[in-house]
């Protein structure tokens, strides 16, 4: 018998919905074809073809039909409901980014050093930063898109304050790794003059001298992740 088509499987799902696992449902081709949205003649298509590879039983009673989805319907429909679910569920254990090492504009260590953040730093994070933040500008299109799917994971929070010149905003911080030798955190800023390809990275270590890197350089960065609750 040939295996289950993928045009197939919306067809089998509304059978299933409607109740066709056990008992003959009775069913017309418009009707099912309004629900899968497809037209009456490719649901009566459907029908047929799942019906001549085994996938469902039909019964006729004059002009009324009624289907049953088969044991083998049954186990084909639970496969592939096991690799979804399985692929829904498994998280990947980072996020990896890579990028070279570009020249800030200096403001990382200015904003490191306020009271207001060094402060929730050291309780948050363990450590107040380095002064200054590592710039990396990334290197292709699918890093910067996996950077916008940060906020889809848990982070540090550090909170924004006001003092009596102005008021900063919040930070997010992500736990990475450097090249694999130095801890780090992959921060997200409510404000920042950088765009959606450029990350910045804050160390307790001043990064370059620990990796003995320099503008220019080539660095990779994984973020371990794991899903929101």
């Amino acid at each position: 018998m040939p295996e289950l088509k993928i045009q197939h499987i919306l067809t089998l799902a509304e059978l299933f919905a409607k109740g066709a696992r056990y008992n003959f449902i009775p069913i017309t081709t418009s009707s099912l074809g309004k629900s899968i949205r497809k037209s009456q003649q490719a649901a009566s298509k459907h029908l047929l073809e799942l019906e001549a590879s085994g996938y469902i039983e039909r019964l006729r009673s004059g002009p009324k039909v009624s289907v049953r989805i088969t044991t083998r319907g049954h186990a084909e429909i639970s496969k592939i409901f096991s690799i979804l679910k399985v692929s829904l569920e498994t998280s990947p254990s980072y996020i990896e980014f890579k990028g070279a090492i570009i020249s800030g504009m200096g403001e990382g260590a200015y904003y490191m050093s306020l009271k207001g953040y060094a402060k929730q730093f050291k309780a948050k994070l363990g450590y107040v930063p380095f002064p200054g933040t590592l710039n990396v500008k990334l290197k292709d299109k699918e890093f910067i898109e996996a950077k916008r799917t940060l906020d889809a994971y848990p982070a540090m929070m550090i909170n924004g304050f006001s003092d009596d010149k102005r008021t900063y905003g919040w930070v997010k911080c992500y736990p990475a790794r450097v090249n694999n030798l130095i801890d780090a955190a992959l921060i997200l800023l409510e404000r920042t003059h950088h765009d959606d390809s450029v990350i910045e990275l804050i160390s307790k270590d001043n990064i370059k001298k620990s990796t003995k890197l320099s503008t220019g350089s080539q660095i990779s960065i994984r973020v371990p992740i794991k899903p929101s609750p």
